[in-house]
């Protein structure tokens, strides 16, 4: 068998390959080598030893990613359904259907301003495939691969640049191998900086409902990083979170009526690791309708 190497999909045979990882690369420590790993769909962040390890065959993976963009195009249909439901509600809620109707007026359609994104992430390849799925969701986004030690620091710079609706700061956690009390932040990979880079973020900006917070990653310190200032954040269980969590999370509120509260339970189920992964606070819509849409 071919020996592993930096770029491997590989699993780790003392948990029965139960997550995929990407070799980042090899250490050694104490006379023995380690690999640095990064979650393929979770953001996870691990250190293995490398006789652990086994490489995931080809079919085997093609297989995973086959399976995980069924259930991503799933996700995406139900989110598209629910908009066209939720924007003719609103559409009739600003323009009433039946006066058009009764005065022989062509109907009017209206145009959608979402709220828009600011996504920094420390990881390029998750930053990617986010961005991508902004760009097919329509929310207007920009995004920055910084590492996460480095995000408390390009923080002001970045809102002060774009002045967003929606913040996420994400990228990779984990609690540290060996480590028994998960009450302790300093027991965790990144949590320190994502609280950081919260605080950074409310200090620009106190209001809750004027920039929305999404903050975290696998296992990370949920309740440090609410405390912080985020109105939502990962991970209550400590549990791990999906790469397009933090997405899913910030198009609801991208385009739900700033007249609309959304319910916490609508935004965590819009997720895919759900209510274990994913916590937060009530918060208002970004979303406004305007009307008429011109021709031109």
């Amino acid at each position: 068998m071919r020996k592993i190497k930096p770029g491997d999909i590989v699993g780790r045979k003392s948990y029965n390959c139960d997550v995929f990882f990407k070799v980042i690369e090899f250490f050694v420590d104490d006379g023995k080598i380690f690999a640095y790993l990064k979650g393929l769909n979770l953001r996870l962040c691990a250190n293995a030893p490398k006789e652990d390890l086994i490489r995931i065959e080809p079919s085997t993976l093609t297989k995973h990613l086959l399976e995980q963009t069924r259930n991503n195009n799933e996700h995406m249909k139900r989110i598209f359904s629910r908009r066209v439901r939720e924007r003719e509600m609103i559409l009739d809620r600003v323009f009433p259907k039946v006066r058009g109707k009764a005065q022989g007026e062509k109907p009017l359609d209206g145009f959608d301003i979402p709220g828009t994104v600011l996504h920094i992430d420390g990881d390029s390849d998750y930053l990617d495939l986010c961005l991508t799925t902004y760009r097919q969701l329509s929310i207007p986004a920009n995004g920055y691969f910084i590492e996460e030690v480095k995000q408390p620091e390009m923080m002001e710079t970045l809102l002060n640049k774009h002045s967003p609706d929606l913040l996420v700061i994400t990228g990779h956690d984990g609690f540290i191998k060996g480590k028994v009390n998960f009450s302790d932040i300093n027991n965790y990979h990144s949590s320190n900086y994502f609280v950081e880079a919260v605080k950074v973020a409310r200090r620009y900006e106190k209001s809750r409902d004027d920039l929305v917070i999404f903050a975290g990653a696998c296992q990370s310190h949920y309740e440090s990083i609410l405390a912080a200032g985020a109105n939502f954040a990962s991970s209550p269980q400590r549990v791990m979170i999906h790469a397009y969590d933090p997405v899913f999370v910030v198009e609801k509120i991208s385009y739900t009526s700033i007249y609309d509260r959304i319910s916490i339970k609508d935004i965590i189920t819009g997720t895919i690791t759900g209510v274990d992964g994913i916590g937060g606070m009530e918060t208002r819509g970004k979303y406004r309708m305007g009307i008429p849409r011109s021709p031109y």
